[in-house]
């Protein structure tokens, strides 16, 4: 059972920075492409970020600006830093691992943007 577990969630003011974790098993982290996700209440889940195992980034036009995706190949982990959040922005944040025919997920993490 592959494992990817998230950190960082909580509540933040509207303007209000967070830096989602995620750790990933290194079998994983090494080759798979690694994501953030959000899902908010009613709404589909929505990809958020990506990078690439060689570090290259795709990031949503919603948040292109104000989230940066990273990775630490130490420590077999991938970061999201989102910066200005907005109380729209309110939604469980998920880890993912892709590789071509293959999709892990997180348990997910909440984030609450609200005064």
């Amino acid at each position: 059972q592959v494992q990817l577990v998230e950190s960082g969630g909580g509540l933040v003011q509207p303007g209000g920075s967070l830096r989602l974790s995620c750790v990933a098993p290194r079998s994983i982290f090494s080759i798979y492409t690694m994501g953030w996700y959000r899902q908010a209440p009613g709404k589909q889940r929505e990809r958020v970020a990506q990078i690439t195992s060689i570090g290259s980034t795709n990031t949503a036009d919603s948040v292109q600006g104000r989230f940066t995706i990273s990775r630490d190949n130490a420590k077999n982990t991938v970061y999201l830093q989102m910066n200005s959040l907005k109380p729209e922005e309110t939604a469980v944040y998920y880890c993912n691992a892709n590789f071509p025919g293959v999709t892990y997920w997180g348990q997910g993490t909440q984030v609450t943007v609200s005064s």
